[in-house]
């Protein structure tokens, strides 16, 4: 098994209890599918290829990329990106001519916002922007739906089952949502939740409503190293419950979830190093290699499994 794992400056392998570095530069997001294994940062979509790293297209601020048959990217100012075959990409057009649009402002800079993730499924796309709305569209990008009113405003990642096509979870800044329906509508489902500002979300591979979801009772718990109280959260029947066996929750920044494909197994990225299940969150171990100290104060981005 091959991990890569992104962090703000580079991009961590791991394999056989060796971790390397195998990108350097300002890394926002990165996923892998049958298209290969791109990222986004802020100078455009990088990909990797057989010799390293090469810059795909220069697209700006590339602050989210969903990897299927082609590959999608998010940027800001928000915006919408397809691409067949690794190297053209086309803007989807529409996107702020959505009604909400209006109301879109990223609060640490609150004159702009961006596509904060981008959830591809063999019916439609999710794009949540960051902050305001979590839209969708049904023909690729040609037409867009508004949020709902039900949804999540604040849309840090989300879980899909290829099972499961209309069954959908959010790990929002507002709280966890799910929708059984595509996103017509939403309800939240947090008992035994103690922190609700939402960061990652996966589901087992073998079991969809089973999850595992990190979070943080809100921003500078998530993502400020000073005042960092993070957690993981398991969930096999109708409550969560907060795992042990990781980092923290003192000093823990907001940890990015990853399955393998096999049921029970995950793993995650967190600041004080990677580690993963077998048993869907009930026991962790940290995985084998010399962890960077540098990586110890910065939240990580991605997590990917190749």
């Amino acid at each position: 098994m091959r991990l890569l794992a992104a962090y703000p400056d580079r991009v961590l392998a791991w394999e056989d209890d060796s971790v390397t570095t195998v990108f350097e530069g300002d890394v926002q997001c990165l996923d892998a599918g049958p298209a290969g294994v791109y990222a986004g940062t802020s100078d455009g979509v990088y990909r990797e290829t057989s010799d390293g790293w090469e810059r795909a297209v220069g697209l700006g601020d590339v602050t989210a990329v969903a990897v299927d048959d082609g590959v999608w990217a998010g940027t800001e100012p928000s915006a919408v990106y397809r691409s067949e075959d690794g190297e053209t990409f086309s803007e989807c057009g529409g996107l702020t001519d959505l009604p909400s649009s209006d109301d879109w402002a990223f609060p640490p800079r609150p004159s702009t916002h961006h596509v904060r993730w981008i959830e591809s499924t063999r019916d439609r796309l999710y794009v949540a922007i960051e902050a305001g709305a979590l839209v969708r569209t049904e023909d690729g990008g040609e037409t867009w739906q508004d949020r709902v009113a039900s949804g999540p405003i604040d849309t840090h990642g989300m879980e899909t089952h290829p099972d499961r096509p209309h069954l959908a979870y959010s790990a929002a800044g507002d709280g966890f949502y799910v929708t059984g329906d595509g996103g017509d509508a939403w309800h939240t489902e947090e008992e035994g939740l103690d922190r609700t500002y939402c960061w990652s979300v996966v589901c087992d591979p073998g079991d969809p409503p089973a999850l595992l979801l990190s979070a943080a009772h809100g921003p500078r718990h998530a993502h400020d190293a000073g005042t960092a109280e993070s957690a993981v959260y398991r969930r096999n029947g109708d409550g969560w419950e907060r795992c042990t066996g990781l980092p923290g929750p003192e000093g823990l920044l907001a940890s990015v979830l990853a399955t393998t494909g096999e049921a029970e197994v995950a793993l995650a990225a967190t600041n004080r190093g990677l580690y993963r299940t077998d048993d869907w969150g009930e026991t962790w171990t940290e995985l084998g290699g010399d962890w960077p100290d540098g990586l110890t104060t910065e939240r990580p981005r991605a997590l990917v499994v190749v």
